[in-house]
């Protein structure tokens, strides 16, 4: 199965019907925006768009509306990283330092590739969501649409002191994926967008999903909003161009194809799907555990974000059959 949708609510599984009643009363008691697709043994049970993708003109969330999935973009970088290893061109246990040079002299010599995609490297987060902030704070320490390449994130990346020494604990870091995309870009010598669309959506069939940016967006494409039912969007609090931890925008559609073609090993192998969804660590104040672009609670594997802003909250999970390897 995989849905997307706002927050971890269990679905009533009696049939059809009693899916989209759970969902349409799920969806009304937290005024979720977005869609909700759930897929069942290749067939898909329900599609359902709710709220507006654009409060301004009143334009309603359709099934094909592209969303900024935010944090769920970890996961294709994840996938990204792991196809250049099974290629030979990055090793879990390649330093970022032997690739990075002398840029980010403040991330420790000893941080590896695995540590960054299991949020234990320790670096200290360009956008901390540890720190307790105003949801309407501009926190970027540059103009936005300075950041319209990954390299461009040199300049918001530099300065931040390590949190603590690599492996010593888990800490959630879009930082760490930011590196990695960098490193993913420099050891290809392919710029990052065009590698994950190589290596991840064009495999996966995931038509719709782009690296877009906010100041250009399609018709299709939900503007995000810093709160639930405020007129503000998030363009000037994100950066202009996604990067390696977040800022794809895609359909519920692509997403379902992504879990697709990953379990059936056709973006890694299906040994490295089962390296990447192992837990590396428990986050027991989110009743979950962290695997490498990857989480995990009881009943389900997932790809999912921390972030607050509506209309670009995304989740995607997949509850795992009897022979997954996600069990």
């Amino acid at each position: 199965m995989t849905e997307t949708t706002a927050q971890h609510h269990p679905l009533d599984f009696q049939g059809v019907s009693g899916v989209e009643a759970s969902v349409d009363r799920i969806a009304a008691e937290t005024r979720f925006s977005g869609v909700v697709r759930v897929d069942r043994g290749g067939d898909v049970q329900l599609a359902k768009a709710y709220g507006l993708a654009h409060r301004g003109h009143e334009v309603a969330n359709a099934v094909d509306t592209q969303f900024g999935i935010v944090s769920g973009t970890k996961g294709l970088t994840a996938l990204t990283v792991v196809s250049l290893i099974e290629e030979g061109r990055l090793k879990m246990t390649t330093t970022a330092r032997s690739v990075l040079g002398e840029d980010l002299p403040l991330i420790d010599d000893q941080v590896t590739v695995e540590h960054l995609l299991a949020h234990r490297s320790g670096i200290g987060d360009y956008f901390d969501e540890e720190i307790d902030c105003p949801i309407t704070d501009y926190v970027l320490a540059i103009p936005v649409h300075e950041l319209e390449t990954t390299e461009r994130y040199l300049l918001v990346l530099d300065g931040h002191p390590s949190k603590f020494p690599p492996d010593q604990r888990f800490s959630y870091c879009n930082g760490d994926y930011v590196v990695l995309a960098l490193m993913a870009e420099r050891v290809s010598g392919t710029p990052f967008h065009e590698l994950v669309e190589q290596r991840v959506c064009g495999p996966a069939g995931m038509r719709d999903a782009r690296f877009l940016r906010s100041d250009e967006l399609p018709g299709r494409a939900a503007l995000g909003y810093l709160d639930e039912d405020g007129p503000r969007a998030n363009t000037f609090h994100l950066p202009v161009r996604g990067s390696g931890d977040g800022g794809i925008y895609s359909t519920a559609a692509d997403i379902s194809f992504l879990w697709i073609a990953m379990f059936a090993g056709r973006i890694v192998s299906m040994d490295r799907v089962v390296e990447m969804v192992h837990p590396r660590s428990d986050v027991p104040s989110e009743s979950a555990r962290y695997g490498l672009g990857s989480g995990s609670t009881s009943h389900a594997t997932w790809w999912s974000c921390t972030d607050t802003m509506p209309a670009c909250l995304s989740e995607a999970s997949t509850i795992p059959s009897n022979d997954s390897p996600t069990r």
